[in-house]
């Protein structure tokens, strides 16, 4: 491969272990593999309780997240939307200008949110907490022992967060030009004159549009349907707006080759190719598992660590946790996986780890948001006894006055009990918090419908779906209009 790597300073990988006086064989309580979201949950919360508890992480505190996914892309992202606030005042009363783009200060504020936050996930704080920090990656030697630098750790306890990276398939003549992946992308500080993104999934959408709205030409090339995974009804109105700003999105085009000529990168499919200055790759990722030495330890692996609902692997004593478990890949999941293992780690006590109440969010603009099942997917499931509730946003009166009008909210319903919902809009990925709530404690709709919500406000959205499953119960129903004038005529 030939990824491009442009690291600053301020990211430089930093390899320190523990002072010189660390024991070369440590035993520990508890030992993480991995400082990202999971792994740092775990760590925390077992050391706070009593726990010895060892971190290994051989490249950057705070994981994907914090260095390369969700921080780094939102900040890119709150940027682009300064940048396109600017050009769409016109309904509002407000002049519309051309913004004067500084694409590498962009950059900066990426890179200042980053060091902001990043204290909170650094090697100084957990060493604070009593964790001991050892700056060095881990393979395993036995079941139980794992060797990292000039350390050789016995756990009691093993959790594998080791996190996933970008996938980077093999198309021939990838390896022979420059491209960038979500770990390099954020780092490239001169704007590219026309912007390929193979891949029409979040991260690649979400890059796609904040690169064209701080204004660069922007490609997507897609070899299925973009966003594949959410509601395509839903997934239309996010891939209007993207058009309607200027993101070309090439949908069914699979790549198949790659080349460099003196016109720039040409990536070839199908149905034509398409030439750019730069290349994104964003296709998927792959779970980091293979540098772990797994056999030795007994532990079962495909493209990630096999796992069991209790997240425990085939060695009892190892936990995977996390993209290193396969699975949904999202920060908040690692986190989720992290809070669920401490029982059984700490305390022997049993716990399991559930999918049904997990949300997901692409931030793109508008932004796309998911939990449980989709339609399709509660339909094949539940067949007749699914009822869909819908609401647009353009019948609520805060969308109305912010011109935020594009976007539905589908909620999925069977005997009373959500199972699903499904938001594009604006603020999506805020809303769909109150489904997952509903989900996790498997409330009734009629707990969304008693909710009263201050008005005027997006979060209205959600009572009025809930609303449409008493509707036609209520105001279409013969029996309960004769009761009615029943009951009238007897009032005093």
């Amino acid at each position: 491969m030939n990824a491009i790597d442009t690291t600053k300073d301020i990211f430089t990988k930093d390899r320190t272990a523990r002072p010189t006086d660390t024991p070369q064989d440590i035993k520990t309580d508890v030992l993480v593999i991995g400082a990202g979201s999971g792994g740092l949950s775990v760590a925390y919360g077992a050391s706070q309780m009593g726990a010895d508890v060892t971190l290994l992480e051989g490249h950057r505190m705070g994981g994907d997240c914090l260095n390369f996914g969700c921080v780094p892309s939102k900040a890119l992202i709150a940027a682009a939307k300064h940048a396109h606030a600017m050009t769409t005042g016109a309904p509002f009363g407000v002049t519309p200008v051309d913004p004067k783009i500084d694409y590498a200060e962009a950059k900066r504020h990426v890179h200042g949110a980053i060091a902001t936050i990043a204290p909170v996930d650094s090697q100084e704080r957990f060493e604070g907490l009593g964790v001991r920090v050892i700056r060095e990656y881990g393979r395993f030697v036995d079941d139980r022992t794992v060797e990292a630098g000039p350390y050789r750790i016995r756990a009691r306890r093993i959790v594998i967060a080791t996190g996933s990276s970008p996938f980077v398939p093999p198309i021939p003549g990838l390896a022979d030009v420059p491209y960038y992946t979500n770990e390099t992308i954020f780092d490239l500080m001169e704007a590219p004159d026309h912007l390929i993104v193979v891949g029409g999934g979040p991260i690649g959408l979400e890059m796609a549009q904040a690169h064209r709205r701080l204004g660069i030409p922007v490609t997507v090339v897609e070899g299925g349907a973009p966003l594949a995974k959410d509601d395509p009804e839903l997934a239309a109105i996010v891939l209007a707006r993207l058009k309607e700003e200027g993101v070309e999105i090439l949908s069914g085009a699979r790549a198949e080759r790659v080349s460099q000529g003196e016109d720039g990168i040409t990536v070839h499919t199908a149905s034509g190719a398409v030439t750019g200055s730069h290349l994104l790759m964003a296709v998927g990722r792959k779970a980091n598992v293979e540098s772990l030495n797994l056999d030795a330890a007994g532990i079962d692996y495909d493209r990630a660590v096999t796992v069991g609902a209790d997240l425990r692997t085939t060695n009892r004593r190892v936990y995977a946790i996390g993209d290193a478990a396969g699975g949904f890949q999202f920060t908040h999941v690692a986190g989720y996986h992290g809070a669920t293992i401490i029982r059984p780690i700490l305390f022997g006590l049993p716990a399991r780890a559930r999918t049904d109440h997990i949300p997901w969010a692409t931030y793109t603009d508008p932004e796309l948001a998911q939990v449980g099942l989709t339609e399709a997917q509660a339909r094949e499931k539940h067949g007749d006894a699914v009822e869909v509730l819908r609401f647009p946003y353009h019948e609520n009166d805060r969308a109305i006055a912010e011109g935020k009008t594009e976007g539905l909210i589908k909620v999925m319903i069977v005997k009373g009990r959500p199972v699903g919902a499904s938001i594009a809009g604006a603020q999506a990925g805020e809303l769909i918090g109150l489904w997952a709530l509903v989900l996790a404690n498997k409330l009734k709709i009629g707990a969304v419908a008693a909710m009263v919500a201050p008005y005027p406000t997006l979060g209205e959205i959600s009572k009025r779906a809930a609303g449409q499953y008493y509707a036609p119960r209520l105001f279409e129903n013969d029996t309960v209009k004769r009761v009615v004038r029943a009951v009238q005529r007897w009032l005093p």
